[in-house]
Formats: structure tokens, C-alpha cells, sequence
């Protein structure tokens, strides 16, 4: 016996699901809509980063001091802080006026101490006596200073505590300036260099750094040459150096 063909009445809804079916079929296959893939702001982030080079530029310019920094000190022992802090102010103030009659430059004090003394016997401390100091800092010209020195030391002061070197500070400015210009133009020279062996060329620069333009402490006079005694003995000729002021640049460069 033939059994009779049943007929089913497709709906609106049935052929959207099958037109459906097709299109996921279709995008499947192809894996992509037939439009060229959009690049969003990360990604071409992304992509700067990969094609730039970093690199890192130095200079560096050399600053002759003409100035000397000095800091004196006049110290004294007794038997007692009365008798130690008056001969210390007594001293202490000869040796101001002269500096001030001087006209040296931003005199200040840096240090004032007073402290007792005492002599270990037998696992006991006994008390001998105090000690005392004060300390003033100045600045002045390098070619006039030996002479200064002299005639601090015998005006009471006792203790030259440092004697160091700087430069003035426009012409520490215009170095500092100018070892960053030599900084960049390294950086830039650098470049130019890796990207020509590779038959590259830069496009732009996309991030600056400034690791400083260093100005190194003051060039402090050698120890040996500070003691008080050694000034008293003879002229005492001092000569002052150099500053160096160093720059460093680093670039990212895109290529």
C-alpha cells in the first residue's frame, strides 16, 4: 500500500531561519565579510611601537671655576665651657671682620659645637675638660683667596675645613645648554647611522627624554694641602679646576 505524501506549510518565520542558516554557512566558510579588517587606536599604537628606535644621546662641556668656596673653622680646649665658648667668640669674631672687611660673598655660620672632654681610668670616665668649635662658610674669587687664607689663620682661625672649586653660574647655565644641544645632535647622529646601514629612514620623533644636564659638586682642594699650619708657614697659592656639566637624551624615533 502507497502511503499518502504529507504536505507541511512552511512559514514566514521557517524561511528566515533557513536564509539564516545559509548566511552563518556562507561567513563561515569565507571567515570574514568581504571588508578589510579595521585597525582601532591600540592596535596602531601597537604597530608605532614596533617600528621605532630608542636611542640615547651624550654631552658633555667642561666649565673653567673661578670662584673658591671655603669653610673655616677656629676651635679651642679648656678647663671649662666658659673659658672655651670666649675664646672661641673672641677669635671668631676677629676672624668675621676680616672676612667681612673682605667683602666675601653668602658668609655664614655652619657649625657652632661645644662638648666635654674626659679621660677613661680604671673603667671610669673622669671629666678633663671641654672642647669647642665654630665653623663659617664663604665664597670669593680663586685668584685672591691664598692671601685670604693667610690672614684668617693668623687672625685665629685654626682649622680649614674645605676648600673646594666651582664655576659661576651663567657660565654653568650656557654649558648645560649647550651639553644638551651635543646630546641631541649624538642621538640624531646615532640614528641616522642604524637606519642608513639598514636602508631605512626616520620619520618622526614620537617621545623625548631628559635625563638631566648633571652639575657635579664644587672641585674640592686636596686634603693634604688644608692644614692650618702649612698656610701659616708660607703664601699659600691656590688654583682652581674645572666643572664638568654632562647631558643625557634619549629619543624614540619612528622609521
Amino acid at each position: 500500500m502507497i502511503k499518502p505524501v504529507k504536505h507541511y506549510r512552511s512559514s514566514k518565520h521557517d524561511g528566515a531561519r533557513r536564509l539564516g542558516a545559509v548566511v552563518l554557512a556562507s561567513v563561515a566558510l569565507t571567515g570574514s565579510w568581504g571588508f578589510a579588517p579595521l585597525l582601532t587606536p591600540r592596535a596602531i599604537a601597537q604597530e608605532m611601537i614596533m617600528r621605532t628606535l630608542t636611542v640615547t644621546g651624550q654631552g658633555e662641556q667642561s666649565v673653567q671655576t673661578t670662584k673658591a668656596q671655603v669653610v673655616l673653622g677656629v676651635e679651642a680646649q679648656g678647663p671649662d665651657a666658659a673659658t672655651v665658648q670666649q675664646d672661641i667668640a673672641q677669635r671668631s669674631t676677629t676672624v668675621v671682620d676680616l672676612l667681612r672687611s673682605r667683602q666675601v660673598e653668602n658668609l655664614e655660620t655652619t657649625g657652632i659645637q661645644l662638648s666635654p672632654r674626659y679621660r677613661y681610668e680604671d673603667g671610669e670616665s673622669i671629666l678633663v675638660g671641654y672642647s669647642g668649635s665654630n665653623t663659617v662658610s664663604f665664597q670669593m674669587p680663586t685668584e685672591v683667596v691664598g692671601t685670604l687664607l693667610d690672614d684668617a689663620i693668623n687672625a685665629g682661625a685654626n682649622q680649614i675645613r674645605s676648600v673646594s672649586f666651582l664655576a659661576d653660574d651663567a657660565a654653568l647655565d650656557a654649558a648645560r645648554q649647550q651639553a644638551l644641544r651635543q646630546a641631541v645632535a649624538d642621538a640624531q647622529t646615532q640614528a641616522d647611522t642604524v637606519l642608513g646601514s639598514l636602508n631605512l629612514s626616520s620619520q618622526e620623533i614620537v617621545s623625548i627624554q631628559l635625563d638631566g644636564a648633571a652639575v657635579p659638586p664644587p672641585q674640592p682642594m686636596p686634603r693634604q694641602a688644608m692644614r692650618a699650619d702649612m698656610v701659616a708657614e708660607a703664601a699659600t697659592p691656590v688654583i682652581g679646576g674645572e666643572q664638568t656639566v654632562e647631558a643625557r637624551v634619549t629619543l624614540q624615533i619612528r622609521y
